[in-house]
C-alpha cells in the first residue's frame, strides 16, 4: 500500500511553500503527514530507530520539570518531539530515487522567492512588512537587510537566509549536472533558466555575508559532482581557493599576501580573517560560548538545564546575552542531557553512513545533491543553529526522512500514486 494522491499531492504543495512561509505550509504537510503514517507498509516500531527517537523523547520529557528554564523547556519539546513523527510519517513520499528527485526539484522552486525577495531588498531596496490573507502572513523584511548590509529576503536574519540557499544549493547543482552533455549538445528552455537560478543563487549567497554559507557553495561542488570528477577538481578549487587561503591565514610573508588581498575582495578576506570584530570581548565569540557551555554540561551531565537555558544562564555567568552556544550537540547536551545529545547526533549520522554503504551517494546526481544537503545541514550546525527557524527545521527533517526512506529495503518502497 503506496501513498494516497491527496497526501502526495498535498507534500509537494507543503514543500513547495517551505521557504516562502511556514503557515502554508503546515496545512498540506500536516495532511500529507496523516496520509503518509496510515497508509506505511512497514510498522512504525519496526524501524528500529522509531525506537532510538522514543527513547530520545522520552528523556527529554523527562528533564523538563527539572529544568532552570522553567515553562520555556516545555516549550522547546515542541523543537524536537513531533518532528520524531514527522521523520516516520514523510518517508512514504521519497521512497524512491524518482520521488526524490521531485522533492528536491520542489525544495529548488521554492528557494526562488528567497532568492528574489533577498536581491530585491539589496539591490531594489524592498522592504516590508509584506502581508496576506489580511495580515495573518506577514514577512518583515528589513530595509538594507538585517543585519544592515546583509541579505535576509524572507527570513528574519542573514545567517538564516544563508543556511537555506547553502542546503538547497546542492539540490540546484545536481540540476545542472543531471542535464549533462546537453550543456553542449543540445540547448533547451531548461539551460537559461538553471543558469539563472544559480547566477540568482550563488549571488544571494555571497550578499548573506555568513561565511558558513561561502563555504557550503564551495563544499557543494566536489559532493555533488561526484569522487569520479575529484582528480581534476580537488586541484582546480585548491588553485581557485588559493589566493583567499594566503589573502587570509595569518603568518603569511607581506609579499605574499598583499597581492592576495589586491586580487581577493576584501569583503571576503576581511570577514574571513574576522576582521571586523577582532577586538571582541571573548564571551562575544564562539570560542567563548562553547567554553561556558561545555562547563554547563559538565555540572548538569544527564538531563541538562533545559530547553532556553542558556539564554538565562549565560548572561549570568559571562554578563552577555547569546540566544544559543551556536552548536548543535553542545546545545543538545546543555539543554537535554549528554544523553540526548549522544543519541540524537548517532542517529543522523547512523544515517549519512549508512546511506551511503547502501550506494546513495554513486546513484546519480539527484541522489548525491541529496545527502549533500543534509551533510551541508549538519556542517551548519556544528557553528550556528538555524534549525529553530521552523522552516528550517521542517526541511531538515524531510531530507533526514529522505535519506532514510533510500535505506529501506526494496520490499518495503512503496508506490507513489501519480
Amino acid at each position: 500500500m503506496g501513498a494516497t494522491a491527496s497526501g502526495w499531492l498535498a507534500f509537494q504543495l507543503g514543500v513547495l511553500l517551505l521557504a516562502s512561509s511556514l503557515l502554508l505550509a503546515v496545512l498540506p504537510l500536516f495532511w500529507a503527514l496523516l496520509e503518509g503514517s496510515r497508509r506505511l507498509r512497514r510498522p512504525w516500531w519496526g524501524d528500529r530507530l522509531n525506537r532510538v527517537l522514543v527513547l530520545i523523547a522520552a528523556l527529554i520529557v523527562l528533564s523538563a520539570p527539572l529544568a532552570r528554564s522553567g515553562w520555556l523547556a516545555w516549550v522547546g519539546l515542541m523543537n524536537w518531539i513531533p518532528f520524531f513523527w514527522g521523520f516516520w510519517g514523510f518517508q512514504s513520499y521519497m521512497a524512491t530515487p524518482e520521488a526524490r528527485r521531485r522533492i528536491a526539484l520542489l525544495l529548488v522552486a521554492g528557494t526562488v522567492p528567497v532568492v528574489v525577495s533577498g536581491l530585491g531588498q539589496l539591490w531594489l531596496g524592498w522592504s516590508g512588512p509584506w502581508q496576506v490573507l489580511g495580515e495573518l502572513i506577514i514577512w518583515h523584511m528589513a530595509p538594507g537587510g538585517h543585519p544592515p548590509g546583509r541579505l535576509s529576503g524572507l527570513f528574519d536574519y542573514a545567517n538564516i537566509a544563508a543556511a537555506w540557499l547553502s542546503f538547497s544549493w546542492p539540490l540546484l547543482l545536481a540540476a545542472v549536472v543531471a542535464t549533462g552533455r546537453d550543456w553542449l549538445n543540445r540547448w533547451t528552455w531548461r539551460q537559461p533558466i538553471l543558469l539563472l537560478l544559480v547566477l540568482g543563487q550563488l549571488a544571494a549567497l555571497y550578499l548573506t555575508d555568513s561565511r558558513n554559507g561561502w563555504g557550503a557553495a564551495v563544499l557543494a561542488v566536489p559532493l555533488v559532482l561526484g569522487p569520479g570528477r575529484w582528480i581534476w577538481l580537488l586541484p582546480g578549487l585548491l588553485m581557485l581557493l588559493l589566493p583567499v587561503l594566503l589573502a587570509v591565514l595569518p603568518g603569511v610573508p607581506e609579499l605574499l599576501q598583499l597581492p592576495a588581498r589586491a586580487l581577493v575582495p576584501e569583503a571576503i578576506w576581511g570577514r574571513l580573517s574576522d576582521l571586523a570584530f577582532s577586538d571582541r570581548p571573548l564571551a562575544s565569540t564562539r570560542l567563548g560560548q562553547w567554553s561556558v557551555a561545555a562547563a554547563l554540561v559538565a555540572e548538569r551531565p544527564w538531563l541538562g538545564w533545559g530547553a532556553a537555558a542558556f539564554t538565562l544562564v549565560y548572561p549570568e555567568r559571562t554578563g552577555v546575552w547569546h540566544g544559543h552556544p551556536h552548536n548543535l550537540p553542545l546545545d543538545l547536551a546543555l539543554s537535554h542531557g549528554l544523553p540526548v545529545a549522544l543519541l540524537l547526533v548517532g542517529v543522523v549520522l547512523w544515517l549519512l553512513l549508512h546511506s551511503l554503504q547502501r550506494g546513495m551517494f554513486s546513484a546519480g546526481p539527484y541522489e548525491r545533491g541529496w545527502w549533500s544537503a543534509v551533510f551541508i545541514l549538519v556542517v551548519l550546525h556544528a557553528t550556528d543553529l538555524p534549525l529553530y527557524d521552523g522552516r528550517i527545521n521542517v526541511a531538515g527533517w524531510i531530507l533526514l526522512a529522505g535519506l532514510r526512506a533510500a535505506c529501506w529495503p526494496q520490499g518495503f518502497r512503496p508506490q507513489l500514486l501519480r
